[in-house]
């Protein structure tokens, strides 16, 4: 089948964007973060409630891209339909939730970048080195730190060219860097079986303290790992995002839970066999928890195998990641929901423009990488990106429930009252997740703030839509 212009994007290729950027920088660094968050009885709970949940919220993204095709550009773009009275409020909820939506993916890309630098040490020990470059008060630069920060810098800005060049090339890197890391990863889960030991868990249930001592339950170790397994499945409506470049409007639908699938599995398997493979302890300290699992049973060998694998799978979800944050704020411009410029597009069919920005974002973020560990910065990114997603997950549930209970766009009353069940509970997800979100009260506000940080540029929006209808 012959493709109209600019719709590149196949089943495939699509279900590659899924895949690539759920299961990017997660997968190496949570089972770090949820030895900290939680038991193995806290962990597998948290598991479980998040992939039902984000398996209602990857339904609603499907039936919404099959029933609201015109919509594209990602979840948020829904926030504008819920008004369809109010034109004044439309447009600025339109703009809020899309610029949130853009800032989690910038500090989402950071936070894939930054985990290939971590990895990137095992074969360049001196990445961790702690000896001071120069200091200016109380500030040290050491050369570890300074050796990340170029290092993170280029994967940024050569990503960045490289996506300027076209969407079908990158795309294809992506497919072929996303393929390679799914054998790989299912190569670590059967190694792992084998070597898994109960012993090294620990026992399922057993009492976890906070960093004051103190012995949580199991609900408040649930609530802690909840933002944390969430992040895992961020980048599940990345072929929503990209609908308007989809050859066929169903692959959309199809792919995301294709992606999400193999997502699940990978996670799961991969978060509970690490357990079984490094003391918890270890596993807490840890800077590249899959390389020390992997070492610890095949030796250095197995270590530099598990870490080329990671270098590989990440400069494919580096590539999703960029393409995403970018056609972000370029399709929700398209739909006069953000500041116009950011339409601008190259010969390419690329949005240069917005490519250029959010990458002068990110690389701001990427200072991050200056003082501190990589750990450090990843836990930070992924709360307050996982945060600036939700308000936008919630826009599109909340939005697929008006959808069944006005009856808009349905004939057969039996799918009505299914996608209203659907979207019941997908709804009710966002908000506990948002709920749990609140626990860091200090991380929290700090990504509230970034969220409201646009309404600064809400003025100029409606300005520059006054003038182009004059015009």
């Amino acid at each position: 089948m012959k493709l109209g212009k600019g719709k590149t994007l196949g089943f495939w290729m699509l279900t590659a964007l899924v895949v690539g950027n759920m299961v990017g920088s997660g997968i190496f660094m949570l089972p770090r973060s949820l030895a900290e968050a939680a038991s193995p009885a806290g962990t597998v709970l948290a598991w479980g409630i998040t992939g039902f949940g984000v398996l209602m919220l990857a339904l609603v993204f499907g039936n919404l891209a099959l029933r609201k095709p015109h919509l594209n550009g990602g979840p948020q773009i829904y926030a504008k339909e819920l008004f369809p009275n109010s034109p004044a409020l439309s447009l600025l909820s339109g703009f809020m939730s899309s610029w949130g939506y853009w800032i989690g993916n910038i500090a989402g890309f950071v936070a894939v970048i930054t985990t290939f630098a971590s990895y990137l040490s095992t074969f360049f020990p001196v990445m961790n080195s702690v000896s001071v470059l120069f200091s200016l008060g109380s500030f040290e630069l050491t050369i570890g730190h300074a050796l990340n920060f170029v290092v993170c810098s280029l994967l940024l800005w050569g990503t960045h060219f490289l996506a300027l060049r076209g969407i079908e090339g990158a795309g294809r890197l992506n497919l072929i860097a996303t393929v390679t890391k799914v054998i790989g990863f299912a190569l670590f889960i059967g190694i792992a079986l084998f070597a898994f030991q109960s012993s090294t868990m620990g026992e399922f249930a057993a009492a976890h303290l906070d960093e004051s001592g103190r012995s949580m339950s199991l609900l408040s170790q649930v609530n802690g790992a909840a933002v944390v397994t969430l992040w895992a499945f961020i980048g599940v409506e990345s072929a929503t995002v990209f609908a308007a470049r989809a050859g066929r409007k169903r692959d959309v639908s199809r792919a995301t839970i294709a992606g999400l699938l193999i997502a699940i599995v990978l996670y799961v398997g991969i978060s509970i066999l690490t357990m079984g493979l490094l003391p918890k302890e270890q596993l807490m300290q840890s800077q590249n928890p899959l390389v020390d699992a992997m070492t610890a049973v095949l030796g250095p060998y197995g270590g530099y195998l598990l870490a080329a694998l990671g270098l590989i799978s990440l400069i494919g979800s580096t590539i999703g990641w960029v393409l995403l944050s970018a056609e972000v704020p370029f399709e929700a411009a398209k739909q006069r929901v953000f500041l116009q410029p950011f339409r601008r597009e190259n010969d390419k069919g690329m949005p240069k423009l917005s490519l250029w920005i959010s990458n002068a974002l990110g690389q701001l973020l990427i200072f991050s990488t200056i003082s501190g560990s990589i750990s450090q910065a990843f836990d930070f990114i992924i709360v307050v990106a996982t945060l600036a997603y939700l308000v936008p997950y919630l826009i599109a549930s909340v939005y697929q429930l008006r959808l069944t209970l006005t009856g808009e766009g349905y004939t057969a009353m039996r799918e009505r009252r299914m996608d209203g069940v659907i979207a019941v509970l997908a709804t009710v997800y966002s908000v506990w997740v948002v709920y749990a979100g609140m626990g860091d009260l200090k991380t929290f506000l700090f990504g509230v703030l970034l969220l409201a940080s646009g309404i600064v540029f809400y003025p100029l929006l409606r300005k520059q839509l006054r003038e182009a209808d004059a015009a």
